[in-house]
Order: structure tokens, then C-alpha cells, then sequence
């Protein structure tokens, strides 16, 4: 069989024009389902005549449709980010090109023979050969756009064979290079649609809001005769040719998503419509809709499930948007390619600003100096402009796509210059995104990823080398790159798009963890990435960079973002209370304001907090409420939550918080100090036991620990592992992850135990001096570390404290301090002071790529029990870090997998000073000066106890 049209760089043939996706009352029917299927090595090998009914495919097996043929147990997954997978030889691709050969049969009745109908794939992944009852439709390029067939002569009542050979590599895959699996398979709907006869093939309502005087206008581009009904607006039969000028409707936006119901209809077809009034433009350097600039707190989104890789069902899509919207997410760049089609339904309903972007993407060609890249290619320009019509056609009737974008990471050429007048002659009324147009030649707005705050504060500024630059919207189309723990620099970067008008927000990289569900030997779940599949090439865990875990659970990065993204503001006033209102059209009028008063952190008063009517972009200073005398620290938490329900949230879902002092932790007093005793086994303080000839501690009341001791190592992220020269590259090489101890002196006073130490890598000369001072009274032991530098340090610090190892069984934790989840120096924004209780294997953070985790901040005192009711406690002078986990730093550090993590005989707990800044250098700026921990004088205090 020729290979031609696989390697043709064209967009293949046979199918229809584009056109918008919709329902109607037409009759349709669903193909999905389960097909016979066969997985052969090559074009050449694929069986000839799967397209004759009396072909048997008896031998075969059943695969789902939607599916991807390697998550049912035909050949593997494989993850790239960049490289292509195969020789880069364009449009040839190898000889070795896994091809799936599927056939279906469905049933009609007479009915289906009597009038026009089409056969409508939403997705197939690389190209498609089809046939239907022995005819050939055509061949299918594109993978994440629909194509249409004409199929009414072909139909026949009764039994009816469709057959789809589908190639996992084609001419198509040089422009299908995403950060993403390479997963094949017809893995959309496949939809056969009656078209009657006087119908509506096509349709394009265009609803502009005047927001000087709330007009709105209705266009429709349509079939002559078309009617267009809107009952809530009192317009009946209305004839769709001629325009419909309102003089009073309310706008859509992505924070009040307001529809109306309507419908679209001729004597043989009727489509329901739902209009959003909504008007895109520039003005002044600033994207603004309904006249009002937006503020992009986005995310990207590819479409992944565990499972089921892109075929994402429904549910999973509403899913997603139900906790975009929960974390205050208002906006999506559909990266790198058309989701489908129910997605953009659901950004209409619940309300999100899109960025939708085409299926085009040629990355690969970068690491040749983008030498043979597509994009500048005359051979080309067909398959790059078929994909943009395809992708609009589609779309266009979505309200909530404010931005049409060309692709990603294709650098740039005449091919997309193309693309971009093509879209703007076409749909004047969306402005085009691109960020490899770099000098913003054929672009709306400038766009950037990963750019730097100090970069960002530059653009802000106008400080930019080219004129356009100055002039445009800036968006980060990509930033805060979400991979493993963190990301940090949030604030940093919220704060500048609030300082500077121009600078209208960004997208975070990325919303989901792409790990695939699988299982070791012995039967425990895991969640794969690349490499794990045994892929001569990929790109590791880089596909494992999401603000959700695989199963959907919020990261922390997450709850940080939601936190960050915050539509209110609640801060301390000069006498009470502020409120800011940071949306960009509505009032608080949604919200209702409530408070409580902990006093070491036990409530001991709520509250309602009347708010008046504060507008987009105002705020309010209230008086605090009055509140009772409290003993100890106090804190006045103030929340803002709906006051009736959403569809996305019920009523009292909470959507901002703010934190006051209102008192300050007392100091105890101490009582007298106990003396050191020489008993037979070893030195005895208070309540601790020590080893005389190390000084070291070996039991508290009773029960034994290793430990504490200065610790600087930390189980390297993956934005310390990212940047050149990475940070945990740096930290290895000063011997930071093996250093030594030696005892320098042990001096034994009446009250006091001293051990000076110093601590150093192997080879090298720099060290820090650590002394501990141990001293005591009747029912506590307190420790002081002194830490001073000695010598030149050639780098930071990963952490800055004490490592100490309690018995296994002490698995229960409460602490008085930050919390409830982990958080770091940069990354620490949604930790609320309070008091929590979790056990100790809830404390750690299950990152798909086990790595630093779990850190709480700020911790006054924290108390470890048994189940039994024995109890360590450990308090702060006045606060600490805390992480507690069942295995070693070392064995964090080695772990590639969850599964990796064994359990030991002990807790380790991590009594922290400091933490380095997490940044976000896996693919972004690192660390941000003020977060980073560099060696010099400190001291950390901590009290020891055993509650009764």
C-alpha cells in the first residue's frame, strides 16, 4: 500500500467545510462505543479490504471509541517535550509506524436514506484513511480538530460498515510536536448527523455590548430563511438576515456568565443558541472587554485523565472548570490545541476567559536551529491555514473565547502570517495571540513565557527595546511553572500585574500532573511519566507539572494560586478592617463577610462582618468588631464566602480570607533550673538523657531518639534541580547532601550541657560551627544552636536546622501555627495561623516525583502522641519550621516513584530556622533574592517536653 498520503504534507481530502459545532433537533446518532480493532507494526503490514464487509475481523480485538489504543494494551505510551520521537526528515516519517485498522457496523432504519447526512469525527490522532460501505470518505489530518464527510448516497437501511486505518506517525506529527504523550487512536466522538433538506448548516451570532449606553446588537451569518427567537429578550421569528439592535441587556463575563437562551430555526431545523453580549478590543495598550480591562488569573490546560489519557469524558471536564472556578481561576489557554467542543460549553456556562489555540506546534525543530521548520514553508501553508478555519469554524460562537491563538512553539514565518490575517479578516472582533512572533509583527499582544519579575516590571515600565512591545498588552502566556513542590513567587508576580495596567496577567504551566495510572509487580497504584514505558527517548517527569495531582487533588500549589488569585483583598486598615474588591466588573454584592476570634488558635468568637456595596476596583476600611478579651495569642480571621450557591459552589464556599493580630503570645515564665547529673548510664537533664562521650541526646521521658542535630540537606524539588547551573547541582558539589560532624568540644556545667561541633563536607574547608547549649528544669529541656560560618561558602543552603527521630508510633500531630497545608518562603501565602491536628503520613505531600514536602511554617509549638495518649511536645522561641515523615531525607532523595517510599521504625521530624525559596526554575526564574538562604550567623531555640 503507497505511503503517500500519510507523508502528504497537505491537509488531507475528502471533507467537508468547517463549520460551528452545534446541536439541533436533527437526528443524530452516536458511533462510539466498543470496535473491532487490530494494532499492526506498519502501513505495510495492516491488512488490505478492512473496508469490504465480507473482510473478517474475527481474530481481532475490542478497543473503546474514544480511546487511545496504547491505554488498552497496544503498544506504549511515550512522553517528549521537545525532540521528536523519530529522524526528523520532513514530511517522511518511519517505515515503523504502528497503524490501527478498526471497523464498526451500525444499524439505520429506512428514515436515514431520505435525507442529506454527515459523518463527524471530533478527534483522531495522526491521520485517518476512511471508508464507509466499501467507499473511500478520504484521508483526515489535524488530530484535535473535527472533520466532516458527505455520507447521505452511502448509507443503507440496515446493517452499515464503517472502517477507519488510523497511523500513529504522518506528515501531521511534525506539527503536532506538544509537551504531551504521544497517545494515538480515534479518541473523540464519531457522530453520524441527519442534515435535512432547508436545515441550518452553518451558523455565526455575534452579540456586541455597547457598555456606554448597555446595548446590545445581534448579527447572524446563516442560511437564508433562518428565524431567530430569544424569549427573554421578547424577540419571536425574528428574521436572522437582518440585525437586532436591544436597548437594554446584561453583558457576559467571565465573572457573571450571563446567557441567553434563544433558538435558531427554519422549517426544517431547529437549533438552540445561547448568546453571551460581550465586545473584545484594545484601547490604550490594554485588552479590555465590555470596556473594562481583564485580569487573566489563568491556567494552561491539556486535556488529561489518568485513564484515559485525552479522552476525557464529560464529567472530567466539568470537573476541571468546577475547580478552576473554586480556586478563583477566571481564565484558560486551551494549550496546545481545541479541547473538545463540551469544555468551551462549560467556560460559556460557568464563566472563564479562553485562549483558544490551534493544533500546531513544531518545537522539535529547535534543536536544529529551526532548520526544514513548517512554518516558513510554502509546501505547508495549506495544512497551517486548514487548521486555524478549522479551529475558528468550529468555535466562533463561544462568548467565552476572547483570544484566537496561532499555536505554540513553532518559532515563526510566512505560514503564520498567514494564520493570523486569515483569523482577522475572518473574526475581526477577537484580537490574535502568538507568542513566537516575538517582534510582534502580525499579533495582538505581546506575549511571553517565563518571564522574570524583574523583566515583567521592565515591560510594565514601557523599558523595552522594541516600540511595538511598549505599545501592546503583555500576557504571560506561561509562568510559574507548577512542577513538584511549588511553585514559588506568586505574590511577586500578582503584585506586578497590578502595578502595571499593560501587564494583564498570565496562564500557570500547568493544571494537571499528565502521570498515567499503572501498577508495580505486587499490585500498588502508581502514576507513570516519561521513560517508565521503556521510551528510547523522552523527557522523564517533565510531563509531571500541574497545579493537580493525576487523580484531580488540589496540589499545593493550587491552594497557593487560589490564595494569590484572590478577587478580594482582606488586609489591616490604620483602624480596623480593609476590604478591596479586586474584580473586574462586579460588586461584593455575591458575598457575605464572616469572622472568628482564636486565641491560641481555640475559637472563642464569631461573627458577621457587615459590608457595604463596594464596586470592581474599591475598597472599604471597617472597624473591627467588637470583641472579647482573649489569654494568649489572638488572631481575627476574616472570610469572605457566596452567599447563595453556585452552579460550581454551594453558599459559604470560601473565596478569600484575610488574618489580623489582635494579641500577642505571652512569654512563660521559666522555673529553676535543674542540674546536670553523671548517672551510671550516661548524663541525665530534666527530662533527657545523654550520651557522655557525644554529648548527643538518646532519650526524651523516656523513649528513644537520634538526635537533633544540624541538618542543611533537603530532598532536592525539581525547580531545585532546574536552572545552569541548578541549585541542587550547586548544593552537591559544596558535599551539602554528606556532611560530617565532629565533635570539637563537650563542656559539662552545673545547669548546662555544651557540645560544639563543627559541621563540613568532605574535601573542603568551609564548615559551620554549631554549639548546642542544653539547659533544663523541672518538666522541660531547652535547646539553643548557635550557628556560625567558617570560611567561604560557594553557595545557599537547602535548609537551615535540626533533624531529630522519635519512635515510629508517635504518628499523630497537632501544631499552633501555620498551616493547614505545606508552605515554603515564596510559596506561603494560604498559610493561615490556627491549630491542626494530621497524622503524620497526611503530612506528607504525595508529589508523583517524590521530593521535598510537607513543610509547616511558623509553628509555635507542636505535639506528637501516640495512640495510647503518650505525647512529645516541642515549642518555639518563638517559632520553627516543622516536617514530619516516615522515611529518611536520603530515602526521599533516592525515591522516583511513590512507591519507591518504605516506611521506617521511626519519625523523623524536621525542626527547621529556614527554608531556601522553592522559585521556579524547572522551566522559569529561580529563586527570588529575598527567599534565598545564604550561611551566616544564626540561632534556633526549641523546648523540649513530655505533657501529662
Amino acid at each position: 500500500m503507497s505511503p503517500s498520503y500519510v507523508e502528504d504534507p497537505s491537509p488531507g481530502h475528502g471533507s467537508l467545510s468547517p463549520r460551528a459545532h452545534f446541536r439541533s433537533d436533527a437526528r443524530s446518532l452516536s458511533l462510539n462505543g466498543d470496535w473491532r480493532f487490530q494494532l499492526s507494526p506498519s502501513l505495510a503490514a495492516a491488512p488490505e479490504g478492512i473496508e469490504h464487509p465480507e473482510f473478517d475481523d474475527s481474530a481481532w480485538t475490542g478497543l473503546p471509541v474514544p480511546a487511545h489504543w496504547q491505554l488498552h494494551g497496544h503498544g506504549k505510551p511515550a512522553y517528549t517535550n521537545v525532540v521528536y520521537p523519530f529522524p526528523v526528515d520532513p514530511p517522511r516519517v518511519p517505515s515503523d509506524n504502528p497503524t490501527g485498522s478498526y471497523r464498526h457496523t451500525f444499524t439505520l432504519d429506512a428514515d436515514w436514506l431520505t435525507q442529506p447526512a454527515v459523518l463527524r469525527f471530533d478527534g483522531i490522532d495522526s491521520c485517518a484513511r476512511i471508508w464507509l460501505n466499501g467507499t473511500e470518505l478520504g484521508v483526515t489530518k489535524g488530530s484535535r480538530l473535527p472533520s466532516e464527510f458527505e455520507v447521505g448516497p452511502l448509507l443503507r437501511a440496515g446493517e452499515n460498515l464503517l472502517a477507519v486505518r488510523v497511523h500513529q506517525w504522518s506528515a501531521a506529527s511534525y506539527l503536532e510536536d506538544q509537551d504531551m504523550w504521544w497517545l494515538s487512536g480515534i479518541f473523540r466522538s464519531v457522530t453520524l448527523l441527519a442534515r435535512p433538506t432547508g436545515g441550518i448548516g452553518d451558523y455565526w451570532l455575534r452579540a456586541d455590548y455597547d457598555h456606554t449606553t448597555g446595548r446590545g446588537t445581534i448579527t447572524v451569518d446563516t442560511v437564508p430563511g433562518a428565524r431567530l427567537s430569544i424569549p427573554e429578550l421578547d424577540l419571536h421569528d425574528h428574521p436572522a438576515a437582518q440585525p437586532v439592535e436591544l436597548p437594554a441587556v446584561e453583558p457576559w463575563s467571565a465573572e457573571q456568565p450571563r446567557l441567553y437562551h434563544g433558538e435558531l430555526a427554519t422549517d426544517a431545523e431547529r437549533v438552540p443558541v445561547r448568546i453571551g453580549f460581550r465586545t473584545v478590543s484594545i484601547e490604550d495598550g490594554q485588552l479590555k472587554v465590555n470596556g473594562q480591562r481583564v485580569f487573566f488569573r489563568g491556567v494552561n490546560r491539556h486535556e488529561h485523565d489518568p485513564r484515559h489519557g485525552r479522552a476525557v469524558p464529560r464529567e472530567i471536564a466539568v470537573a476541571d472548570v468546577e475547580l478552576m472556578k473554586r480556586h478563583n481561576i477566571n481564565a484558560v489557554r486551551t494549550s496546545h490545541y481545541p479541547p473538545d467542543p463540551a469544555f468551551l460549553d462549560l467556560c460559556d456556562e460557568y464563566g472563564l476567559w479562553v485562549i483558544d489555540e490551534c493544533d500546531l506546534e513544531t518545537h522539535g525543530f529547535e534543536r536544529l536551529d529551526w532548520a526544514g521548520n513548517p512554518s516558513d514553508d510554502p509546501q505547508w501553508t495549506d495544512a497551517y491555514l486548514d487548521r486555524m478555519r478549522r479551529m475558528v469554524e468550529r468555535d466562533k460562537n463561544h462568548p467565552s473565547i476572547v483570544l484566537w491563538s496561532l499555536g505554540n512553539e513553532g518559532h515563526t514565518g510566512a505560514n503564520f502570517r498567514r494564520m493570523a490575517e486569515w483569523a482577522r479578516d475572518r473574526d475581526p472582533g477577537r484580537p490574535i495571540h502568538y507568542e513566537g512572533d516575538h517582534d510582534c509583527a502580525y499579533v495582538d499582544v505581546y506575549s511571553r513565557m517565563y518571564a522574570s519579575h524583574q523583566e515583567v516590571e521592565q515591560i510594565g515600565r514601557g523599558e523595552v527595546d522594541n516600540p511595538r512591545h511598549a505599545e501592546l498588552p503583555f500576557l504571560l502566556c506561561e509562568y510559574a511553572h507548577a512542577m513538584g513542590t511549588g511553585p514559588g513567587g506568586l505574590l511577586e508576580y500578582r503584585e506586578l500585574f497590578e502595578r502595571h495596567p499593560r501587564c494583564q496577567g498570565g496562564f500557570i504551566w500547568e493544571w494537571i500532573d499528565h502521570g498515567l495510572l499503572q501498577r508495580t509487580p505486587d499490585g500498588r497504584e502508581y502514576y507513570a511519566y516519561g521513560g517508565d514505558f521503556g521510551e528510547s527517548v523522552h523527557d522523564g517527569n517533565f510531563v509531571i507539572d500541574g497545579l493537580l495531582f493525576p487523580d484531580r487533588t488540589p496540589s499545593p500549589g493550587l491552594i497557593e494560586l487560589a490564595k494569590i488569585y484572590e478577587p478580594v483583598r482582606i488586609t489591616a486598615a490604620p483602624n480596623g478592617i480593609r476590604v478591596h474588591n479586586h474584580h473586574d466588573y462586579r460588586p461584593l454584592d455575591h458575598l457575605s463577610f464572616h469572622w472568628t476570634l482564636e486565641a491560641e488558635g481555640i475559637p472563642v468568637a464569631t461573627g458577621d462582618l457587615p459590608v457595604p456595596t463596594v464596586h470592581s476596583g474599591q475598597s472599604v476600611d471597617l472597624p473591627l468588631p467588637e470583641l472579647p478579651a482573649t489569654d494568649g495569642e489572638t488572631w481575627l480571621t476574616i472570610r469572605a464566602v457566596l452567599a447563595t450557591g453556585t452552579r460550581w459552589a454551594p453558599a459559604g464556599h470560601q473565596v478569600a480570607w484575610g488574618q489580623l493580630p489582635i494579641a500577642p503570645a505571652t512569654t512563660p515564665a521559666r522555673t529553676g533550673a535543674t542540674r546536670l547529673l553523671h548517672a551510671p548510664a550516661g548524663l541525665r537533664l530534666g527530662i533527657g538523657a545523654f550520651d557522655p562521650t557525644t554529648g548527643g541526646l538518646v532519650s526524651l521521658g523516656g523513649h528513644q531518639v537520634t538526635g537533633p542535630r544540624l541538618d542543611l540537606w533537603r530532598a532536592t524539588t525539581d525547580n531545585d534541580r532546574g536552572g545552569h547551573p541548578s541549585e541542587a547541582g550547586t548544593w552537591r558539589a559544596a558535599g551539602l547532601h554528606r556532611l560530617q560532624h565532629r565533635i570539637s568540644e563537650i563542656h559539662l556545667a552545673d545547669t548546662e550541657l555544651l557540645v560544639r561541633t563543627r559541621v563540613a563536607p568532605p574535601g573542603l574547608s568551609f564548615a559551620l560551627l554549631a554549639d548546642y547549649r542544653w539547659t533544663a528544669d523541672q518538666d522541660t529541656l531547652r535547646l539553643r544552636l548557635d550557628l556560625e560560618p567558617e570560611g567561604e561558602w560557594p553557595c545557599t543552603l537547602p535548609r537551615l536546622g535540626l533533624h531529630l527521630a522519635i519512635p515510629a508510633e508517635f504518628g499523630q500531630v497537632e501544631w499552633f501555627g501555620g498551616g493547614p497545608g505545606e508552605a515554603y518562603p515564596d510559596s506561603r501565602q494560604s498559610a493561615r495561623i490556627g491549630r491542626y491536628t494530621a497524622s503524620v503520613d497526611d503530612l506528607h505531600t504525595p508529589y508523583v516525583f517524590p521530593q521535598e514536602n510537607g513543610n509547616r511554617v511558623d509553628v509555635r509549638w507542636a505535639e506528637l502522641s501516640t495512640v495510647d495518649g503518650q505525647c512529645f511536645r516541642i515549642a518555639g522561641v518563638p517559632t520553627f519550621d516543622l516536617t514530619a515523615r516516615r522515611w529518611t531525607t536520603a530515602d526521599l532523595d533516592a525515591a522516583t516513584h511513590a512507591t519507591d517510599l518504605h516506611p521506617t521504625d521511626q519519625v523523623h521530624l524536621h525542626l527547621d530556622l529556614a527554608h531556601h525559596g522553592l522559585g521556579t526554575a524547572s522551566c522559569g526564574p529561580g529563586v527570588l533574592p529575598q527567599y534565598r538562604l545564604h550561611p551566616g550567623k544564626a540561632a534556633l531555640e526549641l523546648v523540649f517536653s513530655i505533657p501529662r
